[in-house]
C-alpha cells in the first residue's frame, strides 16, 4: 500500500483483498502512547492482542484512538478474545478496521465470524458505531467495504479444514497463529525442531489454498527478518511481534553493552 494512501480503514481493506503486500505490528501492552509512535513508523497496520495481550478495553479503545492519530500510516487492528459476537462488535464500535479471530477450526466457525461482522442482511452485528462512525462507514454498506475479517488458523482441525475455511463467503484473509498451529501438530513446543518439516509444509498448504480462493494470508512472525521470508515465500502479510518482546530485548541489549561483558542477566 502506497504512503499516501495509508492510514485509512478503506485503502487497507482494498489493499488486503488485492492480496498486496503489507506489513503490520502486533502490541500486546496498555500502552497508547507507545502504540501512538509505532503507528507513526510506516507499518501498515498495528494490531492490538485482546486475547492474550495485556489490554482490557478501556486499552483497546484508547489505543485505537492513538493509532488514528496526525502522522500515522496505520489502521488498526485487533485479536479478539473468542469467535463470539460480543467482543467482535465492541473492537469493531471502538474504532478497529478489522479483527482477527482466534481459533477459527470449521468453514461454519469462519462464517460465523464473518456474520458478527456484518450488519443485518449479511450478518447479525448489532448496530451501534459510537466511535467507528468517525472513521469508518456509518452506513452498513460503507461499514462492509471498509471492515475486514480474518480468521486465524492455529490448530490441527483449522489446518484439516483450511480449503472449506478459506471459501467462506465474506472472509477477507486467513492468519496463522505459529505458536499454537505447531502445538497443535504434535510440537512439545512453539518452537519445537523435531516438527519443524511438518510446520513448513502445513504453512504451504496454508498460504497456497488461500491464495487458490483468491483471500489474503497472513503470518505472525517475531522480527522483519521473518516477515521478509515469509512475504517471499508468498504470504501476502505478515506481522512482527511484539512491542513487549522487543522491549525486553533492547532494554537487555544495552544493558549488555553497558557492562561490556555480552550478557544481560
Amino acid at each position: 500500500m502506497t504512503r499516501d494512501q495509508s492510514g485509512t480503514p478503506a485503502a487497507f481493506a482494498t489493499a488486503l483483498r488485492a492480496r498486496e503486500r503489507l506489513i503490520g505490528y502486533w502490541s500486546v501492552l496498555d500502552s497508547p502512547v507507545s502504540t501512538e509512535r509505532i503507528a507513526r513508523l510506516g507499518y501498515d497496520y498495528v494490531a492490538l492482542d485482546a486475547q492474550h495481550g495485556l489490554l482490557a478495553y478501556t486499552g483497546v479503545l484508547a489505543s485505537l484512538t492513538a493509532i488514528d492519530t496526525k502522522g500515522s500510516t496505520a489502521v488498526g487492528l485487533v485479536r479478539v478474545e473468542a469467535n463470539d459476537a460480543g467482543p467482535i462488535g465492541r473492537a469493531l464500535d471502538a474504532g478497529a478496521a478489522g479483527v482477527i479471530v482466534p481459533l477459527v477450526d470449521t468453514a461454519q466457525d469462519a462464517a460465523d465470524a464473518v456474520a458478527s461482522v456484518r450488519y443485518p442482511p449479511l450478518g447479525h452485528r448489532s448496530y451501534g458505531p459510537m466511535r467507528s462512525a468517525l472513521r469508518i462507514g456509518p452506513d452498513p454498506a460503507r461499514a462492509h467495504a471498509e471492515t475486514v475479517v480474518l480468521a486465524m488458523i492455529e490448530t490441527a482441525d483449522g489446518l484439516a479444514n483450511a480449503a472449506g475455511i478459506c471459501a467462506t463467503e465474506g472472509l477477507d484473509g486467513i492468519y496463522v497463529g505459529p505458536s499454537d498451529l505447531r502445538l497443535g501438530i504434535g510440537g512439545a513446543t512453539t518452537s519445537d525442531p523435531a516438527v519443524g518439516e511438518r510446520f513448513e509444509a502445513a504453512l504451504v498448504t496454508i498460504r497456497e489454498t488461500a491464495a487458490a480462493a483468491g483471500i489474503a494470508a497472513g503470518i505472525h512472525t517475531p522480527d522483519g527478518a521473518s516477515a521478509a521470508r515469509r512475504l517471499a515465500e508468498g504470504f501476502t502479510f505478515a506481522t512482527v511481534a511484539s512491542d513487549l518482546v522487543h522491549l525486553e530485548q533492547a532494554a537487555g541489549s544495552h544493558l549488555a553493552t553497558a557492562r561490556g561483558t555480552g550478557e544481560s542477566g
